[in-house]
């Protein structure tokens, strides 16, 4: 096992001035306490104060006689490092980029390949399979290889996966072929992020993580943000093949980095046969299929089917049962090496961290899929003035994450980041429940600004912090479980709070005085009609009585995700604050000898 030492130069300028508390909770090397907080596992920021810096000579300083048969890895941001952290970017817009771009080119897609039929498939193939059925299920499967065979090619492979999937769906003359190249992309693409934020711990110490991992979230922001108008202008000016196509020389360019640059560690000792038994076959098989069934209910409920009836109910409940089936299969003597070991969740520490992972995400979407239903339903405004006018969500939303990552980085405290970002997340949804037809600019993107930069302040300490009372082994099963946990909570906001919006739009929906109208948009169809051109075909005081339905629909469920973010911030409080360590002991890291800048002779650390 080899230790990483962070150098004291920091990659940003601090924001403030450092503290003594931030002087207390920056020790040298990371030294467990024989018994003091056992149930953390990890010495809280009270508890290091209290310890006295051991002399030279001490223990401390004897651990580097265990590390003659391993190589030494030390954290340097050198030229190698930026090329890693580069390749990973690239990753990451390919697959935000890919999650959007078809969203435009899609009605094309199904004129010229027929089986309008099979429209939702294919609008889904790679959303369900990436963001709620693959990246979900296969999510702690590819954390438990990325342990097994080391990151490299774990993550080489799913490059190249995406990149055949992409190839599949460019290629496609039948929707059978186009909708399997989508899924194929999606099972690659579940790996991007997660082994992306697997790679940056690796790479970097748990106390300066925020700060980097801010920059994967601005990728995926850039992706997110641009693939609706980049799907447009390949529709617009070439074959919509080209949607698919462009993620070739990008996946190119991207394995290239990676084969190059990104050299890092693992155990080579084991056979391909021996690593191949260490996978969790059993485990994984009730996980994907407890998912699956759960991605059903969620997916079409209320759409295809109605929540009360069997088709939704029966899969919820299979769901659940399977993941309580998944947990106990974990746990039980039968499970050699389990996909989700039950020991990352005997601290409170990590289980709020997660608990605040699920909430965050659900929150994130659940505000940026109904400001557009407010902005167009109840403003008047068209899709593509809605889409500007969210643009405070995602242009306060990066920032603030960059600037908690640095400040997580100077001081190494996370709950004071979590408390202020979820309750900066409280006053916006509470401001949320003011929005009205009348409301002004000035308000909404005020509102917007404290929602997001709460969110965004939250957003860079929550992996650090599931992460700190653990140790440095656990390290990928637990970002693997926790991208798990986010990705259930972006399900559950695309699904959960689009029901309770149209059941409280059919309890209102009597204040309609026209039946015919009041028939077309009850039902679950309330969602379906929330645009300008549906609302403006009405004249008053149809249309405000339309309008004025909607708005008290959407303040109900700003109401409940106020008392959402509300829990959140008393979930907070249950954190305790862990010494965050400047120090990696792992078998992961970038290689020695890769590391030109390195001097000969440089004592160990």
């Amino acid at each position: 096992m080899s230790i990483i030492i962070a150098q004291e130069k920091q990659p940003f300028a601090p924001l403030m001035e450092s503290q003594p508390l931030a002087e207390i909770s920056q020790p040298s090397i990371y030294q467990p306490p024989i018994s003091s907080n056992k149930a953390e596992g990890r010495p809280t920021l009270e508890q290091n104060a209290q310890e006295k810096t051991p002399p030279k000579g001490s223990n401390s300083d004897s651990r580097s006689s265990d590390e003659d048969n391993s190589d030494e890895r030390t954290f340097q941001r050198g030229p190698r490092f930026w090329a890693i952290m580069l390749a990973l970017a690239v990753t990451n817009i390919l697959g935000s980029l890919e999650g959007t771009v078809v969203s435009t080119a899609l009605p094309t897609i199904i004129h010229d390949l027929g089986g309008g039929d099979l429209y939702l498939w294919a609008a889904n193939g790679y959303f369900l399979s990436n963001q709620d059925v693959f990246s979900m299920a296969f999510q702690p499967l590819y954390a438990q290889a990325a342990d097994i065979f080391g990151r490299r090619w774990v993550y080489i492979f799913a490059v190249l996966v995406f990149a055949v999937g992409s190839a599949m769906s460019g290629v496609a003359h039948s929707m059978g072929v186009f909708i399997f190249g989508r899924v194929i992309q999606g099972v690659g693409g579940g790996g991007l992020v997660t082994l992306g934020n697997l790679i940056i711990c690796d790479l970097v110490p748990l106390r300066e993580r925020g700060a980097y991992l801010a920059l994967i979230f601005v990728a995926i922001t850039i992706g997110n943000g641009i693939g609706p108008f980049v799907g447009g202008v390949i529709v617009t000016s070439t074959t919509w093949r080209w949607v698919f196509f462009l993620n070739l020389p990008l996946a190119g360019l991207s394995l290239v980095l990676l084969v190059t640059f990104l050299q890092v560690g693992y155990r080579k000792e084991e056979s391909v046969l021996a690593k191949l038994k260490r996978i969790d076959y059993i485990g994984e098989a009730i996980f994907l299929g407890s998912v699956v069934a759960i991605e059903i209910a969620l997916t079409y409920g209320g759409v295809t089917h109605p929540w009360s009836a069997w088709q939704t109910i029966l899969p919820l409940i299979l769901g659940f049962v399977g993941l309580a089936a998944f947990l106990f299969y974990e746990g039980s003597r039968f499970c050699l090496e389990p996909t989700i070991p039950l020991r990352l969740f005997r601290n409170r520490t990590t289980i709020a961290a997660c608990a605040l992972g699920f909430i965050h995400s659900l929150l994130t979407v659940w505000a940026i899929y109904f400001l557009p239903v407010y902005f167009q339903a109840g403003l008047g405004s068209t899709p593509a003035r809605s889409g500007v006018e969210l643009l405070p969500t995602v242009l306060f939303l990066i920032p603030f994450a960059a600037i908690s990552g640095k400040v997580l980085q100077q001081f190494g405290r996370y709950r004071p980041l979590s408390l202020i970002g979820f309750a900066f997340m409280v006053i916006g949804f509470g401001l949320f429940t003011l929005l009205s037809q009348h409301s002004s600019m000035a308000e909404w993107v005020i509102f917007q600004a404290i929602t997001a930069g709460g969110a965004g302040f939250a957003l860079s300490s929550l992996l650090p912090a599931a992460q700190a009372s653990l140790e440095e082994a656990d390290t990928a099963r637990i970002t693997g479980t926790f991208s798990f946990i986010r990705s259930f909570g972006i399900s559950v906001a695309v699904s959960i709070p689009g029901a309770i919006f149209n059941s409280r739009f059919d309890s209102l929906a009597y204040r309609i005085s026209d039946a015919s109208v009041r028939a077309e948009l009850v039902g679950g169809n309330a969602y379906e009609y929330a645009t300008k051109s549906f609302t403006t075909s009405f004249q008053n005081p149809l249309h405000d009585q339309i309008v004025g339905v909607y708005i008290d629909s959407l303040r109900f469920l700003w109401e409940i995700a106020l008392g959402i973010a509300g829990l959140g911030l008393l979930v907070a409080f249950l954190e305790k604050e862990i010494v965050l360590r400047k120090t990696l002991e792992t078998d992961y890291g970038m290689t020695k000898k890769k590391l030109k800048d390195e001097k000969e002779g440089q004592p160990k650390s």
